[in-house]
């Protein structure tokens, strides 16, 4: 609830501080002493326009600070710690409006735009008059009342069609997206296609490359290599192609070993050298017959140089498109032929979904159908509801209808278009509620709706009425006094009235007194008990002072009271 609100330079009033009641307060006062004030501070408070005209003549600025009890967990604790507000102690709103219009807003001792007043108002405080109403302003207002006054089953129907709606919207997005990307996931497999195709008539190895690079270099330079390993094998075997003999590495070292072989058998010295000169007439020889095989098998062979280098050539294309090694060609097509699968595959996911969301539209039919129809028993209950309230508030010939019409679009609470109607005499035409009620008419019907859904709409934790009695009086000004005490068991209801039988029914009664000095017009509020209240009662009744007044107001008091 608003547990106090500090008004300083306002309009008439200079500075007044307003302890607010839990259950109902109302404020009194004589014509033009600024009631209508206290609702322009707390419009001020949460969100309001700032207007300069409303600072008091020869102020600076005008300030409005209102201290709020909040449960723990409400949604406007929530959204004023989201703007980095201290609500340890409770929460502290302040709003200021300077002479020249500039406007600044402070949310638990943190400056914060004014836009962030305007969100807490949502979850704070429903305003009705003539003016303004904050309540039932937008189309999903009338709607969420209904649904609240619907009870458990409506909110169940109202969950169930929910979650197949935000399903629905899930597979419909993927939907979405994969016929979107299905061209483009066609070019890809194609191209991939054409890819794979061109690597698959190569039919490389792993390696391959490398091994043709070889025998490429061994076949281009086969008479230098021959040449090379002739000369060798000449200098080890002896002889030479010309057909003169000599000596060679094998032989001499044959005739090396024999010379030590013959004096070793002396010197145990010469004798490990003869061992040493063995070991290499041994290797030599090794190495003379591997240089005549590979004389033997070096044949030139110019053909086969072709087909190495033809298939050179076709390796290096794939490596040119596809990596920079035959092995990376082979990892690309692996890799592509993986992602082709994917690709097609997205088919048959397509399909799945379109088979899924067909069933799911179904079953949002069937849930939207369910909605609406508790929808259309909770509306018939509640205008019946609203209409007989209205009956206590003197306006006895109007009715007010709750229409739910089926848009045929669906929507995240379902395809129904709920409005709140009033007929305000038989044979009108029932009409939104907010345009169809004229003047003080109006705040009476947002109270009828108010206290119609106190048991089961707890969106705000205070209302406020102003002029909610313009246009009543006698029995009918008696009624509406009951319909606010009757809110106010549910919520924190402020009331600026000018009618003694509504202000009897007060929790709390607050006076705003204007003073004049003869230079300075100012305006206070103060709380009225016992004798003072039964005084203001009487004043409010037209006979200040008198007995007859007083006794009216005492018995006012009395019956409020029984």
């Amino acid at each position: 609830m608003i547990e106090e609100i500090r008004i300083r330079d306002l309009g008439v009033i200079d500075e007044a501080v307003l302890p607010l009641h839990r259950g109902l307060t109302v404020l009194t006062g004589e014509t033009g002493a600024g009631k209508t004030m206290v609702v322009t501070a707390l419009g001020l408070l949460l969100g309001g326009r700032g207007d300069s005209g409303l600072v008091r003549t020869g102020a600076g600025r005008t300030v409005v600070e209102g201290v709020i009890d909040l449960p723990a967990g409400h949604p406007a604790l929530e959204r004023a710690e989201e703007a980095g507000a201290d609500t340890a102690d409770g929460l502290v709103l302040v709003r200021s409006v300077t002479a020249d219009g500039r406007s600044r807003a402070h949310v638990g001792g943190r400056a914060a735009p004014v836009g962030v007043l305007a969100d807490l108002a949502e979850h704070l405080v429903a305003v009705h008059g003539q003016a303004d109403q904050w309540r039932l302003r937008r189309a999903d207002e009338h709607r969420e009342v209904l649904d609240a006054y619907g009870g458990p089953e409506l909110g169940g129907a109202l969950e169930a069609y929910r979650e197949v709606h935000t399903e629905l919207l899930g597979v419909e997005a993927e939907l979405e997206g994969l016929r979107a990307a299905a061209a483009e996931r066609a070019r890809e497999a194609d191209t991939l296609r054409v890819g794979l195709e061109r690597i698959e008539a190569v039919d490389p190895r792993p390696g391959e490359d490398e091994e043709l690079r070889a025998e490429s270099g061994r076949l281009g330079h086969a008479e230098e290599l021959r040449a090379a390993a002739g000369g060798a094998h000449e200098v080890l075997s002896g002889g030479s192609d010309d057909g003169a003999d000599g000596p060679g590495v094998v032989e001499a070292l044959a005739a090396a070993s024999s010379r030590i072989a013959a004096a070793s058998a002396n010197d145990v010295a010469l004798a490990a050298l003869g061992t040493r000169v063995d070991e290499l007439r041994y290797l030599a020889a090794d190495v003379a017959a591997d240089l005549g095989s590979y004389l033997a098998d070096a044949e030139v062979d110019p053909a086969r140089l072709d087909r190495v280098e033809q298939r050179r050539a076709a390796l290096g294309e794939l490596t040119r498109l596809y990596g920079p090694t035959v092995d990376d060609v082979l990892d690309w097509a692996k890799e592509s032929a993986a992602r082709v699968t994917e690709l097609e595959g997205t088919g048959d996911r397509i399909g799945e979904l379109e088979e899924r969301a067909g069933a799911l539209g179904t079953r949002r039919e069937q849930a939207a159908a369910t909605l609406a129809g508790h929808r259309r028993t909770a509306a018939e209950a509640l205008g019946a509801r609203i209409t007989d309230e209205l009956a206590h508030l003197a306006m006895g010939a109007a009715t007010v209808t709750v229409a739910v019409e089926d848009t045929g679009r669906f929507g995240a609470d379902g395809r129904d278009a709920v409005e709140v109607r009033l007929a305000s005499g038989p044979g009108t035409t029932p009409r939104s509620v907010t345009k169809a009620a004229s003047g003080g008419e109006l705040s009476r019907v947002m109270l009828a709706i108010e206290v119609a859904t106190a048991d089961a709409v707890t969106s705000v934790p205070t209302f406020v009425f102003d002029e909610v009695d313009a246009g009543v009086g006698g029995r009918a000004a008696v009624d509406v006094g009951a319909r606010l005490a009757a809110l106010a068991r549910h919520a924190q209801v402020v009331v600026v009235t000018h009618l003694a039988q509504v202000a009897a029914h007060a929790d709390r009664h607050l006076v705003v007194e204007k003073s004049d000095d003869g230079h300075v017009t100012r305006s206070m509020v103060h709380a009225v008990e016992g004798e003072d209240r039964v005084a203001e009662l009487a004043r409010m009744l037209g006979g200040s002072g008198t007995r007859a007044a007083l006794d009216h107001a005492r018995d006012l008091l009395g019956r409020a009271r029984a």
